[in-house]
């Protein structure tokens, strides 16, 4: 029955209905380790989404509104199951400046704006351009989300003052919470080897909010931070001047936030297919994200992006729907039961999901991959802790292209021989890809004044990439030009006859090599091949 309606209800969205009951696991079971996974998951984001509120400089309820809805439309329209979303301390650190400067209704103006440029994202297919993240930059990707996750449980380790502030804890209290920190986790790494009827990460809070209330520890607790008690989000449009000024505005925080919440999203999204052995979904995620923060900017929400995969054994979209209506319930109605929480208990929980998401294996690979990609993993993972998540993986892209650029400009070379065909004619059997950064090697292969009359440039192992190899190849014929020698160009691949020819300055003829053709240039404009 419960396999049934589940079902209907993902066919009559037009989704795939085994990311929500797979076929071949027993119905009762799977939807209780769902639905139990997503109340855990649903526990731990209350904190997250009210200290990341602090942060951004909103309300509690904005960060709790914006884990709800971001949350349920990722869930059910996300490009992968067994992902969660909700307000995220990247983006929060974007909004406060805009914030204290502006003010809120700016921040809702500028979530909306966000999901319009991530839907336009989705809608022109730019999540495909994560394929060009290569390995180490992933790798570096995971640590240092991992540590920046680590790192944001430290400040749970303050106490909320009334005037604002925020003191470092001391004494029993301190003391208290560091155990009660190290039981959770000694929790969740037991409890599976003795039963897996209840998510151990969920057991873990259950029995250590038990202990508290039990001894009455002097510990924070969630409702310490703030209360999470409010009603159902009104919908209202941001009370913002709509004119140009505000655009301008509003537009450069837009554009961040939207890069920020895709590239996370995206390297996030690949992780959990990792774990879940799905592949695919880039431009759904980048349309589900769009939608959840341009509905979010109008129900009074800091907006949110996809944070990292359920570790409590959700593997389908209903532990993250039931996260989001689990966090609706926790506002509206039992509150006063979530406040009670220890917050060590879900620190705890943290620093387990920390374990987890660390690519251990990359310390010992620093040491067998090659110094170039070591490189790479260490720089991104530094960037991304320093920095931000979104500009350690462009700085990661850049500088594995950078490397890729090197080496490849040093593995271009040429073979020299006597022409089979030609008396007295020279060929020079290029390897390699000719492109902007071999283009000096490329120059240096060639000895004008040595050579004979006729020279033959061979690029059957070689390939013309962009504009700086016609301006190389150009150098070289006009040098032996001026010596009164003669150059031919052979055996260039298809592509590279239409990205020669489309210049203006090759003549093709196809009938003396059939297969690639021999380009034969002997100048158009310049007149310096010779014919």
């Amino acid at each position: 029955m419960i396999k049934s309606t589940v079902n209907q209800f993902a066919n009559s969205l037009g989704l795939n209905k085994d990311e929500y009951i797979p076929e071949g696991r027993a119905s009762f079971s799977l939807f209780k380790i769902e639905i139990l996974s997503g109340l855990t998951v649903a526990i731990a984001l209350v904190p997250e989404a009210i200290a990341f509120a602090f942060v951004a400089g909103v309300t509690p309820l904005s960060g709790l509104y914006a884990a709800f809805i971001v949350g349920l439309v990722t869930a059910i329209f996300g490009g992968r199951p067994g992902m969660i979303s909700g307000a995220t301390g990247a983006l929060a650190v974007v909004m406060v400046s805009l914030v204290s400067e502006h003010g809120v209704q700016y921040l809702f103006a500028t979530v909306i704006l966000m999901g319009i440029l991530q839907f336009l994202a989705g809608i022109f297919k730019l999540g495909k351009f994560m394929r060009m993240v290569p390995q180490p930059v992933m790798l570096g990707f995971v640590n240092g989300l991992a540590i920046v996750i680590g790192l944001s449980q430290l400040h749970q380790f303050q106490i909320y003052n009334f005037d604002g502030t925020f003191t470092w804890m001391s004494g029993e209290v301190l003391t208290y919470s560091l155990v009660l920190v190290f039981l959770t986790m000694l929790i969740i790494w037991y409890l599976p080897r003795v039963t897996k009827f209840i998510p151990s990460t969920l057991a873990a809070i259950l029995l250590v909010t038990f202990l508290v209330l039990l001894l009455d520890l002097p510990v924070p607790r969630v409702g310490d931070l703030a209360s999470v008690a409010g009603g159902l989000p009104n919908f209202s449009i941001p009370t913002v001047p709509l004119n140009l000024d505000t655009f301008f505005i509003i537009f450069p925080y837009a554009i961040i936030l939207a890069a920020i919440g895709l590239i996370e999203s995206l390297l996030t999204l690949n992780l959990v297919g990792e774990i879940t052995n799905k592949k695919g979904g880039t431009r759904q995620e980048c349309l589900a994200q769009g939608v959840a923060n341009g509905i979010t900017g109008f129900f009074g929400g800091m907006g949110g992006q996809s944070m990292i995969n359920v570790k409590s054994g959700g593997r389908t979209r209903i532990a993250g729907i039931s996260a989001a209506i689990f966090l609706l319930i926790f506002i509206l109605y039992i509150s006063n039961l979530i406040e009670l929480i220890p917050i060590a208990s879900l620190v705890g929980v943290m620093f387990m999901v920390v374990i987890g998401t660390f690519a251990w294996n990359s310390l010992k690979l620093l040491f067998v991959v090659p110094r170039s990609d070591a490189l790479v993993i260490v720089l991104v993972t530094l960037i991304t802790v320093l920095e931000d998540l979104a500009v350690a993986v462009v700085a990661g892209v850049i500088i594995n292209a950078l490397v890729f650029a090197w080496k490849s400009a040093s593995r271009i070379r040429a073979i020299e021989r006597q022409s089979r065909t030609e008396k007295a004619a020279k060929v020079y059997e290029i390897e390699g890809p000719l492109f902007f950064s071999s283009t000096n090697s490329f120059l240096e292969i060639f000895k004008p004044a040595e050579d004979p009359n006729l020279v033959i440039i061979d690029f059957a192992n070689s390939k013309v990439i962009d504009q700086s190899a016609l301006k190389a190849i150009e150098d070289i014929a006009e040098r032996y030009s001026k010596l009164g020698k003669q150059v031919k160009l052979r055996r260039l691949t298809k592509d590279c006859h239409s990205l020669l020819r489309k210049t203006g300055q090759l003549i093709v003829d196809s009938d003396d090599d059939p297969d690639y053709g021999i380009a034969v240039d002997y100048g158009v404009k310049l007149g310096i091949f010779g014919k």
